[in-house]
């Protein structure tokens, strides 16, 4: 994930109410991490080739170009009230929603989306532009749906993935801007296998089972609480299935942190199943991390 020294917050804007949810988010963010917050309008009328400029005759504050200055300006007025001081910038840039927010992704701290929208954004959990964004961003991305509770614990799912580390990395960084305590947990449905065709065991001692599935859990805790030392951390392990397991959780947190795609997950999908479910039913916001490359 990108934690470069003056990476800005980048909040994806187009003038609906979950758009600005989505900027009262960012805007909490940058301030708690102390950097700048950038507000990006994606403008794809140019690619259409829509008129945008004025029509001749009509007053100098029409046309299509006009309104997506004045909506940017409402983010960044937005931006300002919540987070009084904090750098702000607004651009407006030529493109489709997803290609512009994912060629934000390598410079930017993390990108910050509404959970539907208007035009490019609409339909964010549901649509496509969300699950691109998240499979592709070179950075975490943050879907501002369900309440924005300013107390609870920072949710991070764990599933033994190498995606684990770099959620639970990046659940332990917020939980300490935050002064939350972090809650790993790990739902699981049946025993695994060693491998590919390997037949499930008809009957297994429910403990034992426990225990192998605590170690998945204990792995990518490994570290946290030297790295940060003033976070509390505790740890659930649940016989039950994951999306269902943090949906349950993220109706007292404060956010939900999962991987982008975990094991065993079908080879090609763009975002893991868990983490789609996930998206789609979190009563808080949901941040997805994908590994670093």
């Amino acid at each position: 994930m990108n934690a470069a020294n003056g990476a800005a917050v980048v909040v994806g804007v187009d003038g609906s109410e979950p758009a600005l949810r989505a900027v009262r988010l960012a805007a909490e963010e940058a301030r708690r991490r102390h950097r700048a917050l950038r507000v990006v309008h994606r403008f794809i009328w140019p690619l259409l080739r829509v008129p945008v400029a004025p029509a001749a005759g009509g007053p100098p504050g029409g046309g299509l170009r006009h309104q997506a200055q004045e909506l940017v300006a409402a983010a960044v007025a937005e931006a300002e009230r919540v987070a009084p001081g904090l750098r702000v910038s607004g651009e407006i840039i030529d493109g489709q929603a997803a290609a512009v927010l994912v060629g934000e992704s390598p410079t930017a701290a993390m990108i910050v989306l509404g959970d539907r929208g208007l035009g490019g954004f609409a339909a964010l959990v549901l649509g496509s532009v969300a699950v691109q964004v998240a499979a592709y961003a070179g950075c975490p991305v943050v879907v501002a749906r369900g309440t924005a509770r300013p107390s609870g614990p920072v949710v991070v799912g764990v599933d033994g993935s190498t995606l684990s580390r770099a959620a639970v990395e990046f659940a332990a960084e917020e939980a300490a801007v935050r002064g939350a305590r972090l809650h790993a947990v790990h739902a699981y449905t049946h025993p695994r296998s060693s491998g590919p065709g390997d037949m499930q065991p008809l009957v297994y001692e429910e403990g034992q089972l426990h225990g192998e599935e605590d170690r998945i859990l204990t792995a990518p805790l490994a570290g946290v609480a030297e790295r940060h030392p003033g976070v509390p951390v505790t740890r659930e392990v649940v016989h039950g299935r994951p999306v269902a397991v943090l949906t349950e959780a993220s109706r007292t947190a404060q956010l939900i942190v999962v991987g982008a795609q975990g094991r065993g997950e079908l080879i090609g999908l763009l975002l893991g199943s868990v983490s789609q479910g996930v998206l789609h039913h979190a009563d808080c916001p949901v941040v997805v991390v994908r590994s670093p490359d």
